[in-house]
């Protein structure tokens, strides 16, 4: 099998690119500061700042506790609930297939990388495997962005989330500004690019065809076919040698006198 080693360095690089932008990708989508919202009332939200994440939406309080927790009351947000903007919904569906997706990218890369370090398999569908890894990190990181840039747009544009009076949120924040959420997760996004980028520029190497010249061996004939071999070269010599001719005795005597 070709020596495939020193071909790979970069791709080993890019796996460990996409494990860490797929496990910031996990962390994004369980942080609850996606939005940060300011409250003027602090009367229910203690601390003046409310968080907005996929799930859930929690704030610090005083009055008002969750179970299992201290300070902090906590409302879950459903895929299907009247009041769950579209942004979110696709947050909740799309961040969880990139996991899955991204998954599949990890798992494709160690594969190629196990064929190419221990030589367990033949090169040929090392380059395919490698494509098809980097085309799922290049899906997962897609498929996280579109949630993560809506929900950075919703924030810009200062939009409003109508939660129900269970939630003791403002219908209207004073302010708000991206969470660490967010940005997580743009940046789980840029890893999985350069590792799906680095898996499908991975080429083979190109595989070296050598020619053996002509030598003294080979003595082409008048018919254009080639002989070849050391008996075939001592035939064609004896041959060249006979038809020479044979040496003249008046010749030489002449010269003698």
């Amino acid at each position: 099998m070709t020596y495939l080693v020193h071909t790979a360095h970069r791709q080993l690089v890019a796996l460990w690119l996409g494990c860490v932008g797929w496990t910031l990708t996990a962390a994004a989508l369980g942080v609850i500061q996606w939005r940060v919202w300011r409250v003027a009332d602090s009367s229910v939200i203690s601390s003046g700042q409310a968080w907005v994440g996929v799930w859930r939406a929690c704030f610090n309080s005083h009055t008002l506790v969750t179970p299992n927790f201290r300070i902090m009351y906590c409302r879950s947000i459903g895929l299907t609930d009247a009041f769950t903007p579209p942004e979110i919904a696709a947050a909740q569906v799309l961040m969880l297939l990139a996991l899955i997706v991204g998954f599949g990218g990890n798992a494709g890369g160690v594969y190629a990388l196990r064929n190419v370090y221990l030589g367990l398999d033949k090169s040929a569908p090392i380059r395919s495997v490698f494509s098809a890894a980097g085309a799922m990190f290049l899906l997962a990181a897609a498929m996280s962005l579109v949630p993560l840039l809506w929900n950075l747009s919703s924030v810009v544009t200062n939009q409003t989330v109508q939660f129900p009076p269970d939630f003791h949120m403002p219908k209207v924040p004073d302010s708000q500004h991206v969470g660490s959420g967010i940005g997580l997760g743009i940046a789980a996004a840029v890893l999985m690019i350069a590792a799906g980028i680095i898996f499908l520029t991975y080429r083979l190497p190109a595989r070296s065809e050598f020619r053996i010249q002509p030598s003294l061996r080979e003595e082409v004939r008048l018919d254009g076919s080639a002989a070849l071999g050391p008996k075939s070269v001592t035939e064609s010599r004896g041959t060249l040698t006979e038809s020479r001719g044979k040496d003249n005795p008046a010749f030489e005597l002449h010269e003698h006198l």
